[in-house]
């Protein structure tokens, strides 16, 4: 008969996390425990097959004495020590002194343990673990991003692996940063499964720079690139975003290898264009401003989003010129007309509105003096000079008088 004794330990040794056996725990192993009592002392849970254990009560117990959890419950807990035939779990080294013993277990077993944050020290910040013993956390190792307030974080009590254990337990270095990256990583094969390109998802601006601004998906930050702010041209992103404001973003790209992310904030609003031709209509006269010269027209901005195009040969009311700057300039407010749409595009093709009340000045001035001359005509001949003679008339005895 094959010996697969060997292949079965490697099975289990896949699943020792998650799947317990008969065969007895090692310190340090993390298992899934369901509550089977809660006494007035204890927490007694099952951790499968025929594994029984308990914990401290005042480990989930919050500031009025209540349990956190109930009969059935299950959480994860870490065994701590093996006395008696009884197993005792945590869910992590506690405050109290009476964990001081079982700090060593908790560096050998990288068991977490919660620290208070006391004061900043030189290089960092020590933190009182197990009641009183005084430990130290580098800067390096209290955040995953580099501390530019330390004072937020004393006062605090926070979780810790410990990551140097010297001297009988007098020289024992923490870190935080440990646990945030292991929470960070679980987050991110879980995000794996449910984001995907093109999606629409909720996060927080984490921070803003002149190319673009970062955003926090739920663990996760990438970059919203400033072409990406908004359907209109984006200046001063201070001026659309703020660090800490939520938003609503599309996901462009999620590069979990190099774990690069991009988004868009443009794509998650209405497109202005949808209904360009029922706000614009060809023919239509509106105010815009001009927010870019190049050497063949003047862009307009009518909305937001919505930027039309003045071709040259349209600037100077028909006259010659090299650049749009000789007429116009950026900043400009000016009135134009809708001359052409192009929908698939995105492009508007419009007029100056002033050039063409100036053609209509002109034309109505020649038909003035084209009346005038015919009534002066018939002055000449006698005849009455009719209601415009009359007017001029009184007008050149007014500067005579003068």
């Amino acid at each position: 008969m094959p010996d697969n004794t060997s292949g079965h330990e490697s099975f289990a040794d896949l699943f020792k996390e998650d799947t317990i056996t008969d065969k007895s725990l090692s310190p340090g192993q993390k298992v899934l425990a369901t509550v089977v009592d809660v006494s007035q002392d204890s927490i007694f849970l099952d951790v499968g097959g025929k594994s029984e254990g308990f914990m401290d009560r005042k480990e989930l117990e919050d500031d009025t004495g209540t349990v956190s959890v109930k009969t059935g419950d299950t959480l994860e807990v870490y065994l701590l020590s093996t006395a008696k035939n009884e197993m005792l779990f945590t869910t992590k080294i506690g405050g109290g002194s009476s964990s001081r013993a079982h700090l060593e277990e908790a560096y050998r077993s990288n068991i977490p343990l919660e620290g208070l944050v006391k004061k900043e020290i030189k290089g960092g910040f020590e933190i009182t673990v197990a009641g009183n013993v005084r430990t130290f956390c580098p800067y390096s190792q209290m955040d995953l991003k580099r501390i530019t307030d330390p004072e937020k974080y004393i006062g605090q009590h926070m979780l810790f692996k410990i990551t140097q254990f010297a001297e009988d337990g007098r020289n024992i270095v923490l870190s935080r940063r440990i646990i945030l990256e292991e929470e960070r990583e679980k987050k991110l094969e879980d995000l794996k499964e449910e984001l995907q390109e093109g999606m629409t998802v909720r996060g927080k601006i984490a921070s803003i720079k002149n190319f673009g601004a970062f955003v926090d998906i739920d663990g996760i930050e990438g970059l919203i690139p400033i072409s990406e702010i908004g359907w209109s041209r984006t200046e001063n992103i201070h001026d659309v975003l703020s660090e800490g404001q939520d938003v609503e973003v599309v996901i462009l790209k999620l590069d979990w290898e190099n774990e690069r992310f991009s988004f868009s904030l443009k794509q998650a609003l209405p497109d202005p264009w949808l209904d360009i031709a029922q706000k614009f209509p060809v023919g239509s006269f509106h105010t815009g401003k001009i927010v870019r010269l190049a050497k063949f027209g003047a862009f307009v901005n009518l909305a937001a989003g919505i930027d039309g195009l003045i071709h040259i040969s349209k600037i100077a009311g028909g006259r010659r010129i090299n650049h749009p700057k000789e007429v116009v300039e950026e900043g400009q407010t000016v009135d134009v007309k809708i001359e052409d749409i192009d929908q698939v595009q995105n492009r508007i093709s419009l007029s100056l509105a002033g050039e063409m009340a100036e053609e209509e000045t002109t034309d109505k001035e020649k038909e003035d003096v084209r009346q005038y001359m015919a009534t002066q005509e018939k002055t000449d001949a006698g005849e009455s000079l009719g209601t415009l003679g009359e007017i001029l008339k009184a007008k050149l005895k007014e500067k005579e008088r003068k």
